[in-house]
């Protein structure tokens, strides 16, 4: 089994620079957050996700994926980048 680290995550991420993806992540106690967005940077820590019907940007830690905090799926896929 392939061990799931943080450099190979923040990989993949950079791979999918530029996509539209949807992502769920946890909002508190017991509330998920659902939405889409296109990934616009990728930082050594973070990274940022653009949401076009808010027009606001929000930022997710590579560590969040890790911890499975936030989903990430590859649209129109539906692909899991994990």
């Amino acid at each position: 089994m392939a061990r799931i680290t943080i450099e190979s995550i923040r990989e993949l991420v950079r791979q999918h620079k530029g996509s539209q993806v949807s992502y769920r992540a946890a909002n508190g106690r017991r509330k998920m957050e659902e939405r889409s967005g296109i990934i616009k940077e990728t930082y050594p820590s973070l990274f940022t996700v653009y949401i076009e019907s808010q027009q606001s940007t929000v930022s997710f830690s590579y560590a969040d994926i890790l911890t499975r905090e936030v989903e990430i799926h590859i649209e129109p896929s539906g692909e899991c980048l994990l």
